[in-house]
């Protein structure tokens, strides 16, 4: 849900997100940049620390004041650099309240001895309380409300100190506090402008990711569907085999580059035989079953570089690249055992499927491929005529001689490569489909 982090409506006072959970998952993102910021701020405290040694030791000598100063700011800075190494090692500790907050209340603590120590360094204590108020806000990668807390106890261990060991004039007193207030309004104002603006850009981040999920989904089902779409249209819906459309134009592909390397193109004309008595006596659910079961067989013997596609109604269509007439042959009779060599068994039901197949070549000087599927259809239709559940070849060119060789009956105008007597296309019952297709 897209989430606008400008609306006042999003965010607390503190600048926070009012949704609870996406305010944790705000600060898991931002924990390892909180913990780098903790790690180099308790780091330069540390050092800033102990630099202050030097103006301690300008003021006090070498006394005992100066001695306790120094063993509480080597305690302080001991404690930064501790802290600023479990960080290191453990990030998560950068958002953990209880670790920053107790830093923070030494730290201050520390700040605020050396007030009754170093009493005479009026401007030098305001400079550094000042500093370390700053600091709190901007540095230390605290909530606002445990901000707020320490520098309220900044500022009230800073007025009692001054009243019971350093008392300032009236003037003096009234304009520090109006410094530290004016200190503290200026950071407040600017870390919740900070928290709104990293909320706002982390909002934007999440409405940029939700976009482009949704564009990627939405992408994704566009190419779903246009797979789909590519699929339908190359490939017919009833056998899952290529459709008409589909078959040409991967077969015009074959004859040009046949025709381009010289290598031979055969094409089949297969049909089912008795498909209108199955039709009739089953009803179109059971063709249709035939129909697939037929497609399924003759696709299982071809090999990958052959093309089969359904040409209409019963009549199926292969192209058979780098296949000679002779080839061609033996690839279609492989074709009619598989159709042939179990019935299909529907609801006690045999149906014996068969089908004839008529075979041509595409000539080396056509132009298209009408001719070859032309002749393939009249040796499919000689098959039909002289019984069906056989293969007709049309032989042409050089390989008539080689066809005329190999032992078949020849029929008038085409050669038949294998015969049998008229199958029955089905035995409903123990008996005969009555009639041919």
């Amino acid at each position: 849900m897209a989430t606008n982090a400008g609306d006042g409506n999003e965010l607390d006072w503190r600048g926070e997100f009012r949704d609870a959970a996406r305010e944790a998952l705000f600060r898991r993102t931002m924990q390892a940049h909180d913990a780098c910021q903790l790690r180099h701020a308790l780091v330069v405290a540390a050092g800033l620390f102990l630099a202050f040694s030097l103006t301690d030791f300008s003021l006090l000598g070498t006394s005992d004041a100066f001695m306790v100063l120094l063993a509480m700011r080597a305690t302080v800075a001991t404690s930064f650099l501790l802290l600023a190494l479990a960080v290191w090692r453990r990030p998560s500790l950068a958002q953990a309240p209880l670790s920053i907050n107790l830093v923070c209340l030494l730290a201050v603590s520390g700040l605020l001895l050396t007030i009754p120590l170093r009493p005479d360094g009026v401007m030098t204590n305001l400079a550094s309380i000042v500093a370390a108020s700053m600091a709190l806000y901007l540095f230390i990668p605290n909530r606002l409300p445990w901000m707020l807390a320490s520098n309220a106890y900044l500022i009230g261990g800073f007025l009692a100190s001054v009243v019971v060991w350093s008392p300032l004039p009236g003037g003096v007193l009234v304009n520090s506090l109006l410094l530290l207030g004016f200190v503290n309004l200026l950071c407040w104002l600017t870390v919740s402008r900070i928290h709104r603006l990293q909320r706002a850009q982390f909002a934007s981040l999440l409405e940029e990711r939700s976009v482009n999920r949704r564009l990627k989904e939405e992408i994704g089902e566009r190419n779903q569907l246009e797979q789909r779409l590519r699929h339908m249209a190359r490939t017919d819906e009833l056998t899952g085999i290529t459709n008409r459309r589909r078959f040409f134009e991967l077969a015009e592909q074959e004859r040009r580059r046949a025709h381009r390397d010289g290598t031979p193109l055969s094409l089949c004309m297969v049909d089912v035989d008795y498909f209108k008595a199955i039709n009739d006596v089953h009803g179109h659910a059971i063709g249709d079953l035939a129909l697939t079961v037929v497609a399924a067989r003759c696709q299982s013997v071809l090999r990958e570089s052959d093309i089969i596609g359904r040409y209409g109604g019963e009549e199926f269509v292969i192209a058979l690249p780098l296949a000679n007439l002779i080839t061609a042959r033996e690839v279609a009779e492989r074709l009619r055992e598989a159709v042939c060599r179990r019935p299909l068994e529907v609801k006690g039901v045999a149906l014996e499927l068969t089908v004839t197949v008529g075979i041509s070549r595409v000539d080396d000087g056509e132009t298209s491929l009408d001719p070859g599927l032309l002749r393939a259809d009249r040796a499919l239709y000689a098959g039909k005529e002289s019984g069906r559940n056989c293969v007709v070849v049309t032989p042409q060119g050089p390989e008539l001689t080689l066809l005329e060789s190999v032992p078949a009956g020849v029929t008038p105008g085409a050669v038949r490569a294998t015969a049998s007597a008229a199958a029955p296309a089905a035995l409903p019952a123990g008996g005969r489909l009555p009639g041919r297709s």
